[in-house]
Protein backbone atom coordinates (compact mmCIF):
# COMPACT_ATOMS: atom_id res chain seq x y z
CA UNK A 1 0.00 0.00 0.00
CA UNK A 2 1.67 3.22 -1.13
CA UNK A 3 1.38 6.72 0.30
CA UNK A 4 -1.33 7.75 -2.16
CA UNK A 5 -3.46 4.68 -1.39
CA UNK A 6 -3.17 5.30 2.36
CA UNK A 7 -4.23 8.93 1.92
CA UNK A 8 -7.20 7.91 -0.23
CA UNK A 9 -8.31 5.36 2.40
CA UNK A 10 -8.19 8.07 5.09
CA UNK A 11 -10.16 10.46 2.88
CA UNK A 12 -12.81 7.87 2.07
CA UNK A 13 -13.36 7.06 5.72
CA UNK A 14 -13.33 10.79 6.56
CA UNK A 15 -16.11 11.27 4.03
CA UNK A 16 -18.21 8.46 5.51
CA UNK A 17 -17.53 5.67 3.02
CA UNK A 18 -17.19 2.03 4.05
CA UNK A 19 -13.73 0.66 3.32
CA UNK A 20 -13.10 -2.54 1.36
CA UNK A 21 -11.74 -5.57 3.19
CA UNK A 22 -8.45 -5.42 1.30
CA UNK A 23 -7.96 -1.77 2.25
CA UNK A 24 -8.42 -2.41 5.98
CA UNK A 25 -6.18 -5.47 5.84
CA UNK A 26 -3.45 -3.52 4.03
CA UNK A 27 -3.62 -0.63 6.51
CA UNK A 28 -3.16 -2.94 9.51
CA UNK A 29 -0.46 -5.07 7.91
CA UNK A 30 1.44 -1.98 6.73
CA UNK A 31 1.28 -0.32 10.14
CA UNK A 32 2.53 -3.41 11.99
CA UNK A 33 5.36 -3.83 9.48
CA UNK A 34 6.39 -0.17 9.84
CA UNK A 35 5.53 0.78 6.26
CA UNK A 36 2.76 3.20 7.32
CA UNK A 37 3.63 5.88 9.84
CA UNK A 38 1.74 6.76 13.01
CA UNK A 39 0.52 10.13 11.73
CA UNK A 40 -1.42 8.46 8.94
CA UNK A 41 -2.87 5.77 11.21
CA UNK A 42 -3.79 8.42 13.77
CA UNK A 43 -5.70 10.26 11.04
CA UNK A 44 -7.40 7.02 10.04
CA UNK A 45 -8.42 6.34 13.66
CA UNK A 46 -9.84 9.84 14.04
CA UNK A 47 -11.83 9.37 10.84
CA UNK A 48 -13.20 6.12 12.32
CA UNK A 49 -14.22 7.94 15.50
CA UNK A 50 -15.95 10.71 13.56
CA UNK A 51 -17.66 8.50 10.96
CA UNK A 52 -17.88 5.12 12.68
CA UNK A 53 -17.20 1.57 11.50
CA UNK A 54 -20.05 -0.64 10.34
CA UNK A 55 -20.29 -4.25 11.53
CA UNK A 56 -18.61 -5.68 8.43
CA UNK A 57 -15.72 -3.23 8.69
CA UNK A 58 -15.39 -4.08 12.39
CA UNK A 59 -15.24 -7.81 11.66
CA UNK A 60 -12.67 -7.25 8.92
CA UNK A 61 -10.56 -5.08 11.22
CA UNK A 62 -10.76 -7.75 13.94
CA UNK A 63 -9.65 -10.49 11.54
CA UNK A 64 -6.76 -8.34 10.31
CA UNK A 65 -5.64 -7.70 13.88
CA UNK A 66 -5.77 -11.40 14.76
CA UNK A 67 -3.82 -12.21 11.60
CA UNK A 68 -1.04 -9.81 12.68
CA UNK A 69 0.23 -12.40 15.19
CA UNK A 70 -0.17 -15.93 16.48
CA UNK A 71 -3.20 -17.58 18.02
CA UNK A 72 -3.35 -19.97 20.97
CA UNK A 73 -4.67 -23.50 20.62
CA UNK A 74 -5.30 -24.44 24.25
CA UNK A 75 -6.10 -28.04 23.39
CA UNK A 76 -9.19 -27.85 25.59
CA UNK A 77 -12.38 -25.84 26.01
CA UNK A 78 -11.93 -22.80 28.26
CA UNK A 79 -13.85 -19.67 29.20
CA UNK A 80 -12.64 -16.07 29.46
CA UNK A 81 -14.22 -12.84 30.73
CA UNK A 82 -13.72 -9.18 30.04
CA UNK A 83 -14.79 -5.98 31.78
CA UNK A 84 -14.89 -2.68 29.93
CA UNK A 85 -13.32 -1.03 32.96
CA UNK A 86 -14.56 0.22 36.28
CA UNK A 87 -13.57 1.35 39.75
CA UNK A 88 -13.38 -1.15 42.59
CA UNK A 89 -13.84 -3.94 40.04
CA UNK A 90 -11.98 -6.86 41.62
CA UNK A 91 -14.10 -9.46 39.82
CA UNK A 92 -11.39 -10.96 37.60
CA UNK A 93 -9.01 -11.75 40.46
CA UNK A 94 -11.82 -13.58 42.25
CA UNK A 95 -13.86 -15.16 39.49
CA UNK A 96 -10.95 -16.71 37.56
CA UNK A 97 -9.86 -19.10 40.35
CA UNK A 98 -13.48 -19.48 41.51
CA UNK A 99 -14.71 -20.75 38.14
CA UNK A 100 -11.59 -22.89 37.70
CA UNK A 101 -12.34 -24.48 41.08
CA UNK A 102 -15.75 -25.40 39.63
CA UNK A 103 -14.05 -27.53 36.98
CA UNK A 104 -14.20 -25.06 34.07
CA UNK A 105 -10.76 -23.96 32.74
CA UNK A 106 -10.25 -20.19 32.52
CA UNK A 107 -7.77 -18.64 30.07
CA UNK A 108 -7.64 -14.94 30.97
CA UNK A 109 -5.79 -12.35 28.94
CA UNK A 110 -5.89 -9.06 30.86
CA UNK A 111 -4.92 -5.42 30.58
CA UNK A 112 -3.52 -2.60 32.68
CA UNK A 113 -5.12 0.47 34.19
CA UNK A 114 -6.48 3.06 31.78
CA UNK A 115 -7.35 6.50 33.11
CA UNK A 116 -9.39 6.26 36.30
CA UNK A 117 -10.16 2.55 35.85
CA UNK A 118 -8.08 -0.19 37.44
CA UNK A 119 -6.19 -2.90 35.56
CA UNK A 120 -6.27 -6.59 36.48
CA UNK A 121 -2.56 -7.01 35.77
CA UNK A 122 -1.60 -4.15 38.11
CA UNK A 123 -3.70 -5.66 40.89
CA UNK A 124 -2.28 -9.15 40.44
CA UNK A 125 1.30 -7.89 40.22
CA UNK A 126 0.86 -6.15 43.58
CA UNK A 127 1.32 -9.63 45.05
CA UNK A 128 5.09 -9.83 45.74
CA UNK A 129 7.00 -11.95 43.23
CA UNK A 130 4.09 -12.52 40.88
CA UNK A 131 4.55 -11.99 37.15
CA UNK A 132 1.86 -11.81 34.49
CA UNK A 133 4.33 -11.94 31.60
CA UNK A 134 4.60 -15.37 30.06
CA UNK A 135 5.07 -17.11 26.74
CA UNK A 136 2.16 -18.55 24.83
CA UNK A 137 3.49 -22.00 25.72
CA UNK A 138 3.54 -21.21 29.44
CA UNK A 139 0.05 -19.71 29.28
CA UNK A 140 -1.28 -22.86 27.64
CA UNK A 141 0.53 -25.10 30.14
CA UNK A 142 -0.87 -23.29 33.20
CA UNK A 143 -4.44 -23.49 31.92
CA UNK A 144 -4.00 -27.21 31.37
CA UNK A 145 -2.11 -27.92 34.62
CA UNK A 146 -3.93 -25.83 37.24
CA UNK A 147 -7.06 -24.86 35.35
CA UNK A 148 -6.46 -21.12 34.99
CA UNK A 149 -3.96 -18.38 34.15
CA UNK A 150 -4.03 -14.59 34.01
CA UNK A 151 -1.54 -13.22 31.50
CA UNK A 152 -0.52 -9.96 29.92
CA UNK A 153 -0.66 -9.71 26.15
CA UNK A 154 2.27 -11.56 24.58
CA UNK A 155 4.23 -9.77 21.88
CA UNK A 156 3.20 -12.66 19.62
CA UNK A 157 -0.56 -12.21 20.19
CA UNK A 158 -2.33 -9.46 18.22
CA UNK A 159 0.66 -7.09 17.95
CA UNK A 160 -1.52 -4.80 15.83
CA UNK A 161 -3.77 -4.15 18.81
CA UNK A 162 -0.85 -3.34 21.10
CA UNK A 163 0.33 -0.64 18.68
CA UNK A 164 -3.13 0.66 17.88
CA UNK A 165 -4.25 0.76 21.51
CA UNK A 166 -1.26 2.83 22.57
CA UNK A 167 -1.84 5.21 19.66
CA UNK A 168 -5.57 5.52 20.42
CA UNK A 169 -4.75 6.39 24.03
CA UNK A 170 -2.36 9.15 22.92
CA UNK A 171 -4.62 10.61 20.25
CA UNK A 172 -8.02 10.67 21.96
CA UNK A 173 -9.49 7.99 19.67
CA UNK A 174 -10.59 5.45 22.29
CA UNK A 175 -14.40 5.96 22.20
CA UNK A 176 -15.61 4.35 18.97
CA UNK A 177 -17.64 1.15 19.18
CA UNK A 178 -15.98 -0.68 16.27
CA UNK A 179 -12.48 0.17 17.49
CA UNK A 180 -13.33 -0.91 21.04
CA UNK A 181 -14.97 -4.15 19.90
CA UNK A 182 -12.18 -5.12 17.48
CA UNK A 183 -9.52 -4.42 20.12
CA UNK A 184 -11.15 -6.52 22.81
CA UNK A 185 -12.52 -9.37 20.71
CA UNK A 186 -9.31 -9.82 18.70
CA UNK A 187 -7.38 -10.51 21.92
CA UNK A 188 -10.05 -12.86 23.26
CA UNK A 189 -10.19 -14.91 20.05
CA UNK A 190 -6.40 -15.07 19.75
CA UNK A 191 -6.07 -16.26 23.37
CA UNK A 192 -8.00 -19.42 22.55
CA UNK A 193 -11.07 -19.44 24.83
CA UNK A 194 -14.21 -21.12 23.46
CA UNK A 195 -16.63 -19.00 25.48
CA UNK A 196 -16.38 -15.36 26.56
CA UNK A 197 -18.41 -13.37 29.09
CA UNK A 198 -18.39 -9.59 28.69
CA UNK A 199 -19.15 -7.21 31.56
CA UNK A 200 -20.08 -3.91 29.92
CA UNK A 201 -20.17 -1.07 32.44
CA UNK A 202 -22.32 2.03 32.07
CA UNK A 203 -22.74 5.14 34.18
CA UNK A 204 -20.69 8.09 35.33
CA UNK A 205 -17.75 5.90 36.34
CA UNK A 206 -17.58 4.16 32.96
CA UNK A 207 -16.29 5.14 29.54
CA UNK A 208 -19.86 4.42 28.41
CA UNK A 209 -22.16 6.91 30.14
CA UNK A 210 -25.56 5.72 28.92
CA UNK A 211 -27.40 2.41 28.79
CA UNK A 212 -27.95 2.79 25.05
CA UNK A 213 -24.19 3.10 24.42
CA UNK A 214 -23.48 0.09 26.61
CA UNK A 215 -26.25 -1.97 24.98
CA UNK A 216 -24.90 -1.25 21.50
CA UNK A 217 -21.36 -2.24 22.49
CA UNK A 218 -22.55 -5.39 24.29
CA UNK A 219 -24.46 -6.45 21.18
CA UNK A 220 -21.36 -5.83 19.06
CA UNK A 221 -19.26 -7.99 21.39
CA UNK A 222 -21.67 -10.91 21.16
CA UNK A 223 -22.22 -10.76 17.39
CA UNK A 224 -18.54 -10.27 16.64
CA UNK A 225 -17.53 -13.14 18.93
CA UNK A 226 -20.11 -15.42 17.28
CA UNK A 227 -18.70 -14.55 13.85
CA UNK A 228 -15.50 -16.31 14.93
CA UNK A 229 -17.35 -19.44 16.02
CA UNK A 230 -17.27 -18.70 19.74
CA UNK A 231 -20.04 -18.36 22.32
CA UNK A 232 -20.63 -15.15 24.25
CA UNK A 233 -22.77 -13.57 26.95
CA UNK A 234 -22.71 -9.83 27.70
CA UNK A 235 -24.03 -8.17 30.85
CA UNK A 236 -24.77 -4.46 31.16
CA UNK A 237 -23.82 -3.44 34.70
CA UNK A 238 -24.13 -0.24 36.69
CA UNK A 239 -21.07 1.93 37.33
CA UNK A 240 -22.67 4.92 39.04
CA UNK A 241 -20.64 3.92 42.10
CA UNK A 242 -17.58 1.69 42.62
CA UNK A 243 -18.37 -1.99 42.27
CA UNK A 244 -16.47 -2.93 45.42
CA UNK A 245 -15.12 -0.96 48.39
CA UNK A 246 -11.38 -1.30 47.65
CA UNK A 247 -9.75 1.12 45.20
CA UNK A 248 -6.05 0.78 44.35
CA UNK A 249 -4.05 -2.14 42.97
CA UNK A 250 -2.73 -3.65 46.20
CA UNK A 251 -5.80 -3.04 48.34
CA UNK A 252 -7.90 -4.67 45.62
CA UNK A 253 -5.60 -7.72 45.63
CA UNK A 254 -6.13 -7.89 49.40
CA UNK A 255 -9.90 -7.58 48.85
CA UNK A 256 -9.78 -10.53 46.42
CA UNK A 257 -7.75 -12.63 48.84
CA UNK A 258 -10.09 -11.92 51.74
CA UNK A 259 -13.18 -12.56 49.65
CA UNK A 260 -11.94 -15.95 48.46
CA UNK A 261 -10.94 -17.14 51.92
CA UNK A 262 -14.20 -15.87 53.38
CA UNK A 263 -12.91 -13.34 55.89
CA UNK A 264 -14.66 -10.37 54.24
CA UNK A 265 -17.25 -10.29 51.45
CA UNK A 266 -18.78 -7.03 50.30
CA UNK A 267 -22.39 -7.52 49.19
CA UNK A 268 -22.23 -5.43 45.99
CA UNK A 269 -18.95 -6.97 44.89
CA UNK A 270 -20.35 -10.43 45.64
CA UNK A 271 -23.38 -9.73 43.46
CA UNK A 272 -21.09 -8.77 40.57
CA UNK A 273 -18.98 -11.89 41.06
CA UNK A 274 -22.01 -14.15 41.11
CA UNK A 275 -23.47 -12.68 37.92
CA UNK A 276 -20.20 -13.08 36.02
CA UNK A 277 -19.29 -16.45 37.54
CA UNK A 278 -22.72 -17.93 36.91
CA UNK A 279 -22.62 -16.70 33.30
CA UNK A 280 -19.20 -18.32 32.82
CA UNK A 281 -20.52 -21.64 34.15
CA UNK A 282 -23.78 -21.36 32.21
CA UNK A 283 -22.11 -20.78 28.85
CA UNK A 284 -19.71 -23.68 29.53
CA UNK A 285 -22.62 -25.97 30.47
CA UNK A 286 -21.64 -26.37 34.15
CA UNK A 287 -24.09 -26.18 37.10
CA UNK A 288 -24.25 -22.72 38.71
CA UNK A 289 -24.53 -24.30 42.16
CA UNK A 290 -20.83 -25.15 42.04
CA UNK A 291 -19.93 -21.51 42.75
CA UNK A 292 -21.17 -21.55 46.33
CA UNK A 293 -19.66 -24.96 47.00
CA UNK A 294 -16.23 -23.77 45.80
CA UNK A 295 -16.44 -20.75 48.11
CA UNK A 296 -17.69 -22.77 51.08
CA UNK A 297 -15.18 -25.63 50.90
CA UNK A 298 -12.12 -23.41 50.37
CA UNK A 299 -11.28 -24.85 46.95
CA UNK A 300 -11.65 -21.43 45.27
CA UNK A 301 -9.08 -19.90 47.61
CA UNK A 302 -6.70 -22.85 47.13
CA UNK A 303 -7.04 -22.42 43.37
CA UNK A 304 -6.09 -18.74 43.80
CA UNK A 305 -3.02 -19.78 45.80
CA UNK A 306 -2.11 -22.26 43.05
CA UNK A 307 -2.39 -19.52 40.43
CA UNK A 308 -0.26 -17.14 42.52
CA UNK A 309 2.43 -19.79 43.07
CA UNK A 310 2.44 -20.87 39.42
CA UNK A 311 3.01 -17.24 38.36
CA UNK A 312 5.91 -16.59 40.72
CA UNK A 313 4.30 -15.55 43.99
CA UNK A 314 3.93 -17.50 47.22
CA UNK A 315 1.22 -18.33 49.72
CA UNK A 316 3.10 -16.54 52.48
CA UNK A 317 3.55 -13.37 50.42
CA UNK A 318 -0.14 -13.41 49.53
CA UNK A 319 -1.28 -13.91 53.11
CA UNK A 320 1.07 -11.32 54.60
CA UNK A 321 -0.09 -8.44 52.40
CA UNK A 322 -1.41 -5.43 54.32
CA UNK A 323 -2.31 -1.89 53.23
CA UNK A 324 -0.48 1.20 54.42
CA UNK A 325 -1.60 2.62 57.80
CA UNK A 326 -5.14 3.95 57.58
CA UNK A 327 -6.32 7.52 57.94
CA UNK A 328 -10.04 7.53 58.83
CA UNK A 329 -12.37 9.84 56.92
CA UNK A 330 -15.59 10.63 58.78
CA UNK A 331 -18.90 12.21 57.79
CA UNK A 332 -19.10 15.95 58.40
CA UNK A 333 -22.89 15.78 58.75
CA UNK A 334 -25.71 13.28 59.10
CA UNK A 335 -27.81 12.26 56.12
CA UNK A 336 -27.63 9.88 53.17
CA UNK A 337 -24.81 9.13 50.75
CA UNK A 338 -26.47 10.69 47.71
CA UNK A 339 -23.53 10.63 45.31
CA UNK A 340 -20.18 8.92 44.92
CA UNK A 341 -17.90 10.52 42.33
CA UNK A 342 -16.58 7.27 40.90
CA UNK A 343 -14.13 8.92 38.51
CA UNK A 344 -12.64 11.07 41.29
CA UNK A 345 -12.32 8.03 43.57
CA UNK A 346 -10.62 6.02 40.83
CA UNK A 347 -8.21 8.87 40.11
CA UNK A 348 -7.44 9.24 43.82
CA UNK A 349 -6.64 5.54 44.14
CA UNK A 350 -4.46 5.71 41.01
CA UNK A 351 -2.56 8.76 42.25
CA UNK A 352 -1.97 7.27 45.73
CA UNK A 353 -0.54 4.07 44.23
CA UNK A 354 1.65 6.08 41.85
CA UNK A 355 3.08 8.21 44.67
CA UNK A 356 3.21 5.79 47.60
CA UNK A 357 3.25 2.27 46.20
CA UNK A 358 0.92 -0.63 45.55
CA UNK A 359 -0.58 -0.78 49.03
CA UNK A 360 -1.82 2.80 49.09
CA UNK A 361 -5.43 3.45 48.17
CA UNK A 362 -8.95 3.74 49.52
CA UNK A 363 -11.50 1.44 51.12
CA UNK A 364 -15.03 2.80 51.23
CA UNK A 365 -17.16 2.05 54.28
CA UNK A 366 -20.41 3.30 52.71
CA UNK A 367 -22.45 2.78 49.56
CA UNK A 368 -24.80 4.94 47.57
CA UNK A 369 -28.00 5.44 49.59
CA UNK A 370 -26.56 4.49 52.99
CA UNK A 371 -27.66 6.51 56.02
CA UNK A 372 -24.72 7.98 57.92
CA UNK A 373 -24.40 9.90 61.16
CA UNK A 374 -22.06 12.83 61.72
CA UNK A 375 -18.64 11.47 62.72
CA UNK A 376 -19.30 8.02 61.26
CA UNK A 377 -16.44 6.51 59.21
CA UNK A 378 -17.14 6.77 55.48
CA UNK A 379 -13.77 5.51 54.21
CA UNK A 380 -10.25 4.46 55.10
CA UNK A 381 -7.46 6.26 53.28
CA UNK A 382 -4.25 4.24 53.00
CA UNK A 383 -1.41 6.70 52.64
CA UNK A 384 -1.93 10.22 51.39
CA UNK A 385 -1.99 13.59 53.13
CA UNK A 386 -4.54 16.25 54.00
CA UNK A 387 -4.99 17.08 50.32
CA UNK A 388 -5.78 13.43 49.53
CA UNK A 389 -8.29 13.34 52.37
CA UNK A 390 -9.91 16.52 51.02
CA UNK A 391 -10.23 14.84 47.60
CA UNK A 392 -11.87 11.85 49.27
CA UNK A 393 -14.40 14.00 51.11
CA UNK A 394 -15.20 15.88 47.91
CA UNK A 395 -15.98 12.57 46.18
CA UNK A 396 -18.44 11.38 48.86
CA UNK A 397 -21.53 13.57 48.94
CA UNK A 398 -23.96 13.43 51.87
CA UNK A 399 -27.41 15.01 51.54
CA UNK A 400 -30.81 15.07 53.16
CA UNK A 401 -32.63 12.93 50.57
CA UNK A 402 -31.98 9.21 50.09
CA UNK A 403 -31.44 8.41 46.39
CA UNK A 404 -33.35 5.61 44.72
CA UNK A 405 -31.80 2.15 44.76
CA UNK A 406 -30.04 0.95 41.61
CA UNK A 407 -29.93 -2.43 39.88
CA UNK A 408 -26.44 -3.82 39.38
CA UNK A 409 -27.18 -5.94 36.30
CA UNK A 410 -29.30 -3.94 33.88
CA UNK A 411 -29.59 -6.40 30.99
CA UNK A 412 -28.05 -9.57 29.55
CA UNK A 413 -27.39 -10.42 25.90
CA UNK A 414 -26.41 -13.97 24.93
CA UNK A 415 -25.33 -16.08 21.98
CA UNK A 416 -28.12 -17.57 19.93
CA UNK A 417 -26.81 -21.12 20.28
CA UNK A 418 -23.77 -21.38 22.56
CA UNK A 419 -24.06 -25.17 22.90
CA UNK A 420 -23.41 -25.61 19.17
CA UNK A 421 -20.48 -23.20 19.01
CA UNK A 422 -17.17 -24.66 17.86
CA UNK A 423 -13.72 -23.39 18.78
CA UNK A 424 -12.34 -23.18 15.24
CA UNK A 425 -11.37 -19.79 13.86
CA UNK A 426 -13.02 -19.48 10.49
Amino acid sequence: MNLFEVRRAIERKRDGEALADATIEALIAGYVAGRIDEAQIAAFLMACVLRGLDEHETETLTRAMIASGETVDLGLDAVDKHSTGGVGDTVSLIVVPLVAACGVPVAKLSGRALGHTGGTLDKLEAIPGLSTEMTIERFRALVREIGCAISSQSERLVPADKKLYALRDRTGTIPERGLIASSIVSKKIAAGARWIVYDVKCGRGSFLRTESEARALAGSFVRLTESFGRGAIAHLTDMEEPLGPAIGSGVEAIEARDFLRGTRRDRRLEAGIRHVGEAMLEIAGAPKERLQRALDDGSAYEKFVALVEAQGGSRSALEEMTPLPARLATAAQSGFVDSLDTVALGELGHDLVASEGAFAGVRLAVKLGDAVAQGEIVAELYGGDDAAEARLHAAVSIGAVQPRSRTLVIESIGSSSPSRITSAIR
